[in-house]
Formats: C-alpha cells, structure tokens, sequence
C-alpha cells in the first residue's frame, strides 16, 4: 500500500502565505523606491514642464485649497497653535518651579529639534502627500497611467519623480514659513498674553537658539518630505477597486507617511543630538 500524503495544515499554510506576501510587498515598494529615485535626473531634463506645473499646485494648491491660501498658509496656521502651545505650557509649567524666564528657551529649544519638523511632517502628509495619492489613484483606475505608457512617457519618472523633486522644492519655503510662525506664536503668547517681558524672553531665546540647529532641521524635513512623497506616490500609483480603493489608498498612506516620518524624525534626532546635545544651560 501506498502512503497517502499529509495535508499541511491550514493554518500554517494561511501564515506563510500572509508571510511571504508581506515580503514580497515591502520588496515592491523598495524596488518602485528606488526606480523614482533613480529616475530623478530624468525628470529633471525631460519632464521640467510637468515639473513647475507641481510645485506652484502644490505651493499655491488648487480648487478649494487655493482659496484658504493653499499648503502655505495650512502649516503656518498648524505651527501658530504649536508655537502658542510651546507658550502655554512652557510658561505655565516652568512657573510652577520658579523659572518662568526660561520660556524663550522651550521656544529655541523644542520649536526647532521636535515640533516644528513634527507639525510640518503631519502637513505634508495630510495636503501635499494625500492629494498626491488621489490624484495617481484617480489616474490608476481611468486607466490614464496605461495610457501614457502606451504613448511612450515613463510613467514613474513623469508622475512619481516629479512629485518628489516638487514636494523637496516647496518644502523649503514653507519650513521658512513655519519656523517663523512657531517662533512667533511663542513670543506673542508669552510676551502678551502672560506679560513676560520682551527683554526676558528675547534674551534666553537667543542665548538657546542655535544656528546649527536650524541647519540640522531644515535637512531633517528635506529628509521626511522625500519619505513622504515616495510613500504617498507608491499608494498612488498602485490603487485599484475603485474610487473606494483610492480612498483607501489615501488612508493607508497617510497612515504610513505618519508612522515613518515619526520613526525618521527619532532616529535623526538621536543621530544628530544623541551623543552631545549642544545644550548648556546658562546665561
């Protein structure tokens, strides 16, 4: 008699195919990764028009987001609140010890390193990286990216490539704007609103502000606005179902873009500041 062959069992089977088919993701998107990376110089000299075209509709926006002022004034108004809470809870909390002077530190301080580069991730992510996503979405499921690829355009390079280059050009501008809105917020609530004296608070504020600092966060948000546009462009491209399934395609890189800026933002925050953090505490 012959041996008849055991089943696997189901389950185990169920789990390595939910294992392999994770692996196998994360290798689709780090090989689209690195095709619209690569492909960068590309867009560069052949899809320039495309290329301006994105950076005023992403700078400017477009529709009902160029009519509240587009990206620019969505993060300057989200770093305002930051910066007023830096003033709210630094004063109050270093009243509570005595050393309410100390405000203009905090502003120097965590504006810079943590809640600025933070606040600016979440914009990003929820206007320029979103409407990316739909947009490629929408294109996926009319079947115009077939389309273009039909007519000989390298889809990648003229859609994932370029949104990369736009989104790192207009980010620049708009840390400037959102610096200078959070720096302002925090004066304003503490000079004003709790009466510190201007002298006071400028005073420790540009005793702590240091120029690398703000060097090392302008890199840090260069850094995640490329994470985010490769994660939010990947989603994009890859949607299918659907409209539903470009709604969902938007929610996942949100989620995602959120999640890995987060992850981004510690471990080049412990690179830069994780052996010396440039602080003394005097003046």
């Amino acid at each position: 008699m012959t041996a008849v062959p055991s089943k696997p069992n189901p389950r185990l089977r169920r789990a390595s195919e939910s294992l392999s088919g994770g692996w196998n993701h994360i290798g689709e998107q780090a090989y689209f990764y690195a095709k619209t990376v690569s492909s960068i110089p590309d867009a560069v000299v052949n899809y320039r028009t495309e290329l301006y075209r994105l950076i005023a509709q992403m700078g400017l926006g477009a529709g009902a987001l160029a009519v509240v002022g587009g990206t620019v004034a969505i993060v300057g108004f989200l770093t305002i609140t930051t910066g007023a809470l830096v003033a709210v809870q630094g004063y109050n909390q270093l009243a509570s010890v005595g050393f309410e002077a100390l405000t203009g530190f905090a502003s120097a301080f965590f504006n810079v390193r943590l809640i600025v580069p933070g606040t600016t991730a979440v914009a990003l992510s929820a206007t320029i990286g979103a409407g990316a996503t739909a947009q490629l979405g929408a294109m996926r499921i009319n079947e115009e990216i077939d389309a273009l690829e039909v007519i000989g355009i390298r889809s990648v390079t003229y859609l994932a490539s370029t949104r990369v280059i736009a989104g790192v050009i207009v980010v620049i501008p708009l840390y400037c704007v959102a610096v200078m809105m959070a720096f302002l917020a925090a004066r304003t609530g503490t000079t004003v609103i709790y009466g510190q004296g201007s002298g006071v608070y400028d005073h420790y504020f540009n005793t702590f502000l240091n120029p690398t600092d703000l060097i090392w966060s302008f890199f840090q948000v260069v850094a995640i606005a490329v994470v985010i546009m490769l994660v939010h462009t990947y989603y994009g491209y890859t949607a299918t179902g659907g409209p539903a399934g470009v709604g969902e395609a938007v929610g996942r890189a949100v989620r995602t873009s959120m999640v890995v800026a987060a992850i981004e933002i510690i471990f080049i925050s412990l690179a830069v500041y994780g052996q010396s953090g440039n602080f003394n505490l005097a003046g």
